[in-house]
């Protein structure tokens, strides 16, 4: 039976890169770096064979070639079930270089979406992690019939209490909070909008004094 198996790098492990792109429409924000290693032991004692990311990465290209989208979220579920509140980015394109498979997501205009952007901008790394199926070898750890399902925005693993999850649950619990959240999703696009919510968790992220 294939497991459900998640892998994490950190930003710096990741080779993350924030890329701000104008594209007719304002600027959108994109991260780009390596999204799963292959072909050596990682901190969860598996190997990933450099077939295997392969055939998993050309899988998923041909899922957004196809128009479908693959969408990612703010931290890992406990399951391979996208959770569309907690949807922040959309994968755009994975290839391989060298051993890894590389990727770039896009980060959405969601009030997870914008809460990454915000953190993003006020100099928060953030690494991701992939969320996938597979089975696994118990002798060397070799994972096998692997799936990509997404790659999630998480924080490095060195952070206190995950910042995203420490940022939604303080946005929550902050004065305005639930209003903040609100008007985030009833008003997508309206730049006034926008610049509320970016002040407001900017605000949020000094008082939780996150660096």
């Amino acid at each position: 039976m294939a497991l459900y198996l998640k892998e994490t790098l950190t930003f710096d492990r990741a080779s993350m890169m924030v890329e701000s792109i104008d594209e007719g429409q304002g600027k959108n924000l994109y991260m780009k770096g390596i999204f799963i290693q292959g072909g050596v032991k990682n901190a969860n004692q598996r190997v990933y064979p450099v077939n295997e990311i392969e055939k998993a990465v050309k899988t998923l290209n041909e899922q957004i070639n196809e128009g479908h989208s693959v969408l990612g979220e703010v931290d890992h579920p406990d399951d391979l079930k996208i959770n569309l509140d907690r949807v922040s980015h959309m994968i755009t394109n994975m290839w391989m270089d060298g051993p890894n498979g590389f990727g770039k997501l896009k980060i959405l205009p969601t009030p997870m979406g914008q809460l990454v952007k915000t953190m993003l901008e006020s100099g928060v790394k953030l690494g991701v992690s992939s969320r996938g199926s597979g089975n696994v070898d118990d002798r060397d750890g070799r994972v096998s019939d692997f799936e990509i399902i997404t790659v999630d925005v998480v924080a490095q693993p060195s952070a206190p209490n995950a910042y995203p999850k420490a940022i939604y649950e303080g946005l929550m619990n902050m004065r305005n909070g639930h209003k903040v959240m609100d008007i985030a999703r009833e008003a997508r696009g309206d730049k006034k909008v926008e610049k509320f919510l970016k002040e407001e968790v900017t605000r949020l992220i000094k008082e939780l004094k996150i660096k």
